[in-house]
């Protein structure tokens, strides 16, 4: 009876330990999920920080061609400006705002705000930031605009491009 009493013990201390060390394990694999998902948002943030700032850049050269690589260019993507009220392809969109925004301007400046929100979801990730625009007119008069941004970014092969975007401005008094 001793030695059936004493493997009984034996056997529950080895379950035990058995269990303290796969709870110790999960701990762990808990701890470097966390981790990983800091350092990836982390990484995220700091990507599409580059992409906004680039994608400013290249809308402030007055030229749509700039930012095309910045979009992808199916037909049927939407892209909501402040004007008109929607483009249905990259190349409506190009077209459009070259005719009605950058043929006039002498030139302006777009840039990015510091509130930048990134959320990522495996190959897709939407990004929202206020941006400010500068145009002086060929005319000579100067507009400020404060806008809001959503960006719908789609990552294909290793580039980020938007399948979505809208801007808008707030309405006098907000």
């Amino acid at each position: 009876m001793t030695a059936s009493t004493g493997n009984a013990v034996r056997n529950r201390s080895e379950r035990w330990r058995w269990l303290l060390y796969v709870a110790a394990a999960l701990a762990g694999a808990m701890l470097t999920f966390v981790g990983a998902r800091a350092q990836q948002k982390a990484s995220d943030d700091a990507t599409f920080r580059r992409l906004i700032e680039s994608y400013c850049a290249a809308w402030s050269t007055g030229n749509a061609e700039a930012p095309a690589k910045f979009y992808a260019k199916e037909n049927g993507l939407v892209f909501y400006d402040v004007a008109p009220f929607a483009y249905h392809s990259w190349k409506e969109y190009h077209d459009g705002v070259q005719k009605e925004f950058l043929d006039t301007a002498e030139s302006i400046k777009l840039t990015a705000g510091k509130d930048l929100k990134v959320t990522r979801r495996g190959m897709i990730a939407w990004t929202t930031v206020p941006m400010h625009l500068t145009e002086k007119s060929k005319d000579g008069k100067t507009a400020e605009i404060d806008l809001r941004y959503t960006g719908i970014w789609e990552k294909r092969g290793a580039n980020w491009v938007l399948v979505h975007e809208h801007l808008s401005t707030p309405m006098a008094g907000s």
